[in-house]
């Protein structure tokens, strides 16, 4: 079972277009990030997706991945956010 510090979260909002799920998955695959869970809606033309993946198996550090999904959003239109988990929940806690 993952680490719960191996648990990013991931959002994506922004108008909806073609490509943006495939953008952000192949990032992630090509990154050997690994998807857990995923829910995505679309309401009028507006997308909105949260994902939580690990990143245990990335060569690549947390950081530099937040970063270069920034620009994916920045590039197709969209804004993406990575959380580590653990920040997350401390953000949403009631």
């Amino acid at each position: 079972m993952e680490k719960k510090t191996d648990r990013v979260i991931i959002t994506v909002v922004g108008k909806d277009t073609v490509g943006i799920i495939a953008k952000v998955c192949t990032y992630l695959a090509n990154n050997r990030i690994n998807v857990l869970d995923i829910s995505q809606t679309i309401v009028q033309e507006y997308f909105n997706m949260m994902m939580i993946a690990d990143i245990a198996s990335s060569a690549k550090p947390f950081d530099q991945c937040s970063r270069e999904l920034a620009q994916i959003g920045e590039e197709i239109g969209v804004a993406v956010k990575c959380q580590r988990e653990e920040i997350f929940d401390r953000m949403h806690r009631i």
